[in-house]
C-alpha cells in the first residue's frame, strides 16, 4: 500500500512539474510541489514530515528555477 501511495505521489507531482510561464513563478511551483511531496514520502517511510519537506521543497524550488 505505501508503495502504491508513493507512486501516485509522485505521478502527481511530475504531472504538476510542468505549471509555470516564468522561472519565478517555476521555482514556486516546483517548491511548494516539492515541500508536499517530501513531507508525504517522509511521513510514509517512517521519517520527520519537516525534515522532508525543506529538503523536498529546495531541491523542487531549484528543479523548478532551472526548467524551461
Amino acid at each position: 500500500m505505501r508503495s502504491y501511495s508513493l507512486i501516485i505521489l509522485l505521478g502527481a507531482a511530475l504531472g504538476l512539474a510542468g505549471c509555470g510561464q516564468s522561472t519565478g513563478t517555476r521555482a514556486v511551483t516546483g517548491g511548494l510541489l516539492g515541500a508536499g511531496a517530501g513531507a508525504g514520502v517522509s511521513a510514509l517511510t517512517g521519517g520527520k514530515p519537516a525534515t522532508g519537506a525543506l529538503i523536498g521543497g529546495g531541491l523542487g524550488a531549484v528543479g523548478g528555477a532551472i526548467t524551461r
